[in-house]
């Protein structure tokens, strides 16, 4: 689907999509807008099995994603969305981002991340869901969301909208942060396969599967949450 035909999906529009959840095949039916953020949500990481529930976070911190394009750091307001939050501090403790690819590029609208590229890794996390966060704030431009596969189903796949897509906000998209620094880095992540990768694909054969197909796919280097004195620095 192009991001014109899925902006003209309005309230009453319906829209079929298959998605691939292990190895099943399953239909969705959905009528509401933005219907492409209905995806397989997978969580891998690495050491300790996962656990539905997450330690609490810090208020707020920060996070740098070092990638192959520049790098960028998102501000995190445990607040906003404190499952999200939760869960995200986790898996960038955890090192989880790290080599993930940002398999899904719609300008103007979404970049979506956060399918491990170890197959033996997400294995460990598939069915790791979270509960969904109220939505306190708006997907505005910059704005991290965690996406999801229907209600109560988050686990580690996350995307930074493009734009102001305040649309999502009633389907119960809850962002969770914000870009503060290298938007600039964000906007020129490489579009140029789109929504192509296979994510049934990428479950099963991880990075091996989208370096061979999408080598000029870019990626998360490395994610690491800043120290304090660090992020003072940063304001």
């Amino acid at each position: 689907m192009s991001m014109a035909d899925s902006k003209k999906l309005g309230p009453t529009g319906g829209a079929e999509f298959d998605f691939e959840e292990s190895d099943m095949k399953t239909k969705v039916q959905w009528a509401a807008p933005a219907l492409t953020l209905m995806f397989l949500s997978i969580v891998a990481v690495t050491g300790d099995e996962p656990k539905a529930e997450s330690k609490p976070a810090p208020d707020q911190f920060r996070v740098k994603f070092e990638c192959s394009c520049g790098d960028f750091v998102v501000e995190v307001n445990r607040e906003w969305a404190p499952n999200g939050v939760d869960r995200f501090h986790d898996l960038v403790s955890q090192g989880f981002y790290n080599e993930c690819r940002f398999f899904r590029v719609v300008p103007g609208f979404v970049v979506q991340f956060g399918m491990n590229g170890d197959p033996a890794v997400h294995a460990k996390w598939q069915d790791a869901v979270i509960k969904d966060d109220k939505v306190t704030q708006s997907n505005k431009r910059g704005y991290i969301t965690f996406a999801s596969r229907g209600p109560d189903t988050r686990t580690s796949q996350v995307f930074i909208n493009f734009d102001d897509n305040e649309r999502l906000d009633g389907l119960g998209f809850a962002p969770f942060g914000k870009v503060v620094e290298g938007m600039d880095v964000v906007d020129k992540i490489n579009a140029q396969y789109g929504q192509k990768p296979d994510q049934g694909l990428i479950t099963e054969k991880g990075n091996e599967y989208l370096k061979s197909e999408f080598p000029k796919m870019d990626f998360v280097k490395k994610a690491t949450i800043l120290k304090a004195e660090s992020t003072d620095k940063a304001k």
